[in-house]
């Protein structure tokens, strides 16, 4: 994990997908709202020109605004719609990638808005902890690239690809012998996603947390960064976007002046900085929703705000949360309210 050996963030599990999924949403202009879904509790895309990525209007945080509403609970309702409402990333599972990236993919076209995708199975992944696993081998892992790539065929996506995979090759959570592999396997993966006309990729690149850009910039190279759209910093952690910032402006500069995005999902106050170091990305108490997702940033290096993670699915089994990616609804009451 970033500042420790933790999970970036769990998988989420996989989404409702097939005509429900495809038919989500309704556009606007870029300036007006959108009219209520009708499949769901009145989620909506945000305004394209502020935000242009897929609300998903069947995610776990819409479903606990239904099921609020539905017991009468307003105050809580209103609260988790602070995150229904927003555009987050969706993290393709491994079993299906095709149907899952089409599934995603079409809806956001439907809705004329860009979906925003992750990509979590790099062998050995997270070195066997929270969000342990990954792809069983090499072939496996291209196999699922192909399959996403394949899903996404023409359509809009915006990609963030395998978090922690490059920095647990610098501080040296990966085992040695798992490095060129995993190297060829980024690099495959950029190549791949990129051969799509209308799929940017950022490759994540830590935080501000965690150490110097001067250790990891060498090896995002080696990982093609050249042939990427850019990075990504602070993927399910907590660093204010003022440090993220200025992390990534100091990385930018020495892998050629690539753009970069943030994750602001849970930084609205900050890291954690109490209790276990080694644990205090897993279920931080006391943090809060950061910047809403928006492509109008305060540098002109920096992309996006995005949620990467879902706010509101847990770390991991830590601080009394469930199993990692699994939705954890007093955890995102606290966020929304933080």
């Amino acid at each position: 994990m970033y500042g420790s050996r933790g999970a970036a963030g769990a998988r989420a599990s996989a989404a409702v997908l097939g005509a429900a999924l495809v038919l989500a949403g309704c556009s606007s202009g870029d300036g007006g709202s959108d009219e209520p879904d009708k499949a769901g509790p009145g989620i909506t895309q945000q305004p394209k020109n502020i935000a242009p990525f897929w609300v998903n209007p069947d995610g776990h945080a819409a479903d606990q605004v239904a099921a609020y509403e539905k017991d009468g609970k307003k105050a809580e309702a209103a609260q988790i719609r602070k995150i229904a409402q927003q555009p987050t990333g969706e993290w393709i599972g491994p079993e299906d990638p095709e149907k899952e990236a089409r599934g995603f993919t079409e809806a956001a076209a439907k809705a004329d808005r860009t979906a925003l995708l992750v990509l979590y199975n790099i062998p050995h992944r997270d070195c066997g902890q929270y969000s342990g696993g990954g792809a069983a081998d090499g072939d496996t892992y291209r196999a699922w690239i192909d399959g996403v790539a394949q899903g996404i065929e023409d359509r809009a996506a915006t990609v963030v690809l395998e978090p922690d995979a490059v920095l647990h090759l610098v501080d040296g959570c990966t085992p040695d012998e798992f490095h060129e592999e995993r190297y060829d396997l980024l690099e495959y993966a950029i190549g791949k996603l990129k051969s799509l006309p209308g799929t940017k990729v950022y490759l994540d690149a830590g935080n501000a947390g965690w150490g110097h850009p001067d250790q990891i910039h060498e090896p995002l190279k080696w990982a093609g960064i050249d042939k990427a759209d850019g990075f990504a910093v602070n993927v399910s952690n907590f660093y204010t976007t003022e440090d993220s910032i200025a992390y990534g402006k100091q990385l930018s500069a020495k892998v050629g002046g690539k753009p970069f995005v943030i994750d602001t999902s849970r930084n609205g106050n900050g890291p954690y900085s109490e209790g276990d170091e080694s644990e205090r990305w897993c279920n931080p108490p006391g943090r809060a929703l950061g910047e809403t997702p928006t492509a109008k940033t305060a540098d002109p290096l920096v992309d996006a705000y995005l949620w990467i993670k879902r706010p509101g699915e847990s770390d991991g089994e830590c601080k009394g949360g469930p199993k990692a990616g699994e939705w954890w609804a007093d955890y995102a009451l606290k966020l929304a309210g933080g």
